[in-house]
């Protein structure tokens, strides 16, 4: 019997062992894992509420989560580039438009509907501390947060250093029971984060107005309008983040918006807002008071001032005049060769000079 076969695959056998011994030891280059680029802060998946162990490229998470019940991926996005965004909006399935609007800030806030896709603008608000207001002082730091609500996905895309939302991560992964509601627990998260910050800030804002007001009141008047006019100015960047806020969570209060597990969550958060808004008018009608008050406090000042110039410009034009008078050297002057004629004019200059000033005093001008 020919025993050829029969080594032949011996042999064949032996050497796909000896292959995957050698591929073994001497370790065939793995496929490098995918590394999410730098713009991205944290991405996870989220099954039933709970995050899933491990850090995964965005595009892998968002696969696991189109392939599993109840599950969704949260991807959070810093000041991304274009480069970065094309990407993220290739994987998730975004048009040109929405990548477009998300990747440049200075938005109002606002509710856009984009087919299956969901665009919600805010503005993040930070108080910049600082030791005293001058005309320069920056108070209020302000930039914009997008939160992109897909059916399986939640993108937030932050511009600025104001609003980070890490601890709006940490403490929304301890309430598994609102984040198994879905990516619109997410937008709950960011808007009530983003609504305290506006809170935070008019308290700290509200000190600031207080000791621009003793300032102003005080008897020394030591305030000065160019630090209130700073003041202002911040207070209105501040308004203009906050105020336009209203008609978008309204918005969100429709019963095509998020779920009703949700909608009582949202109502909490307008009532908030509606306390900052009102607040925060309340401070800038205030802040135009003070100005007036500090105006008509210049105007008052001013006239003060050109009073008294008047009053020692009468006094100096008296004796002008009886100088003027006496330096003519007409022959025939009263009083011209009487030996005390120089201390009479003299005398005659001061007195005048008294008279003016007492009556300039007892009026107010002096």
């Amino acid at each position: 019997m020919d025993q050829r076969p029969v080594r032949d695959r011996a042999g064949r056998g032996v050497r796909a062992l000896a292959r995957r011994l050698l591929g073994r030891v001497e370790g065939d280059a793995p496929t490098p894992r995918r590394s999410n680029p730098d713009a991205v802060v944290d991405c996870a998946v989220y099954v039933n509420g709970r995050r899933e162990p491990g850090q995964r490229h965005y595009a892998d998470a968002y696969a696991r989560a189109r392939h599993v019940r109840d599950a969704f991926v949260w991807l959070g996005l810093h000041d991304p580039g274009p480069a970065v965004l094309a990407a993220v909006g290739r994987t998730f399935g975004l048009d040109e438009l929405t990548v477009e609007q998300a990747l440049a800030d200075g938005h109002r806030p606002t509710v856009q509907r984009h087919g299956p896709v969901t665009l919600l603008v805010l503005r993040t608000a930070g108080y910049v501390e600082h030791e005293e207001l001058t005309d320069t002082s920056e108070v209020i730091d302000t930039g914009d947060v997008m939160v992109l609500i897909g059916d399986r996905f939640a993108i937030t895309v932050r511009h600025g250093a104001a609003g980070a939302l890490r601890s709006v991560r940490a403490d929304i992964e301890r309430r598994p029971t609102l984040l198994a509601a879905g990516p619109w627990a997410v937008a709950y998260a960011v808007c009530a984060r983003m609504v305290d910050s506006y809170l935070e800030v008019a308290g700290h804002v509200e000190r600031d107005l207080e000791r621009v007001e003793e300032a102003v009141f005080a008897r020394d008047r030591r305030a000065d309008i160019q630090h209130i006019y700073q003041l202002k100015r911040e207070v209105v960047e501040f308004k203009r983040a906050v105020l336009p806020l209203q008609a978008p969570m309204r918005t969100l209060l429709d019963p095509d918006g998020p779920p009703r597990t949700l909608h009582r969550w949202f109502v909490d958060v307008d009532g908030r807002l509606s306390r900052a808004v009102d607040r925060v008018a309340a401070y800038d009608d205030l802040l135009t008071s003070i100005v007036q008050s500090r105006l008509a406090q210049l105007a008052v000042e001013q006239n003060n001032d050109m009073r008294k110039i008047a009053a020692w410009a009468a006094i100096a034009a008296t004796q002008t005049g009886i100088a003027g008078i006496y330096g003519m050297n007409f022959d025939h002057m009263p009083e011209l060769a009487w030996r005390y004629g120089y201390g009479g004019a003299v005398t005659l200059m001061a007195i005048a000079a008294l008279i003016l000033y007492r009556l300039f005093r007892r009026s107010g001008w002096l």
